[in-house]
């Protein structure tokens, strides 16, 4: 497989291979997510159950000048018997896609990580990562942790790490190169983070994580710039090429995208990781280009 290296291009890929997967939609009249949800299946690449209050959703359907029969429409009103029916769905196979509408992100997020009716496995980290397309570089960038864990820790990096790496590989990058962000490239006790970098870092030398590339830690210049590292003279085997980058800290992460987001021209597509299907949360904020792309994404992701 030829390496996707724009978020277009996994769109394309989603039509070549004919993908097409169910999603379930948690309290689904909002209009951002009913005129995403329409391009997708537009794109043939999603059928899609809204799961909520039926008229709220024909209503605004119609707003966006989108014709609701496209939708397979589930009549419930109460936000959180919604939640509740749409992870029911995905859990038992009904639906491949869990999506959040309208329905508080801690509402949702409580569906999911329900011991009994969730899709969370016991003992699994459940992280974030997200695929970032900025003008100025060259390729995808793969990001973590934007929105889920505040400070990770040693186990909860490496988890980071893995999944980053899978969902790197469904893009077709074969060995993706992981950089672990810091403040410097030097490792100090001052930076506490800096040490479970360089765990991680022999650990991946030693093939106790596989598949990939790992150094750090690296400034954002060492990590995404060839330029920088033969102005440092820095000898690191991502070279400025960097496919992965994991932070630090949610804010850390955070910060780093939304300014692309708005100062970079990015898109993305993001998907919480950990899930035993994938799961579909979105800010607010985020562009509708960007929301139809982490629908595409948990498309190429939930396909085996």
């Amino acid at each position: 497989m030829q390496a996707i290296r724009s978020l277009d291009q996994m769109v394309d890929h989603l039509r070549e291979k004919k993908i097409r997967k169910k999603i379930a939609v948690a309290y689904a009249q909002d209009p951002n997510t009913i005129g995403a949800i329409a391009k997708a299946i537009n794109e043939n690449f999603v059928e899609a159950f809204m799961i909520g209050d039926k008229k709220e959703i024909i209503s605004k359907a119609k707003d966006e000048g989108i014709d609701p029969e496209i939708f397979n429409i589930i009549d419930i009103k109460d936000e959180i018997l919604a939640t509740k029916e749409a992870v029911r769905m995905v859990k038992n196979d009904e639906a491949d896609i869990l999506m959040k509408g309208l329905v508080g992100t801690d509402k949702f997020l409580k569906a999911v990580l329900d011991k009994q009716l969730g899709l969370l496995p016991p003992k699994t980290t459940m992280t974030y990562v997200c695929a970032i397309e900025v003008p100025k570089y060259h390729k995808l960038l793969f990001v973590s942790d934007t929105a889920v864990l505040p400070f990770p820790d040693l186990k909860q990096k490496i988890a980071m790490v893995n999944y980053s790496v899978k969902m790197a590989k469904k893009f077709g990058i074969d060995k993706p190169k992981v950089a672990l962000i810091g403040a410097s490239e030097k490792v100090s006790s001052n930076f506490p983070n800096s040490v479970d970098y360089a765990m991680i870092s022999k650990m991946a030398e030693r093939g106790q994580i596989k598949d990939c590339v790992v150094d750090g830690p690296l400034d954002i210049f060492l990590a995404c710039d060839k330029k920088s590292v033969e102005i440092k003279k820095i000898k690191t085997p991502i070279n400025g090429d960097a496919d992965i980058l994991i932070f630090p800290s949610l804010e850390a992460c955070n910060a780093f995208y939304k300014g692309l987001m708005l100062f970079g021209g990015g898109e993305l597509g993001g998907l919480i990781q950990g899930t035993t299907k994938p799961v579909v949360v979105m800010s607010r904020s985020e562009s509708p280009k960007s929301k139809f792309y982490c629908i595409a994404l948990s498309c190429l992701m939930s396909d085996k």
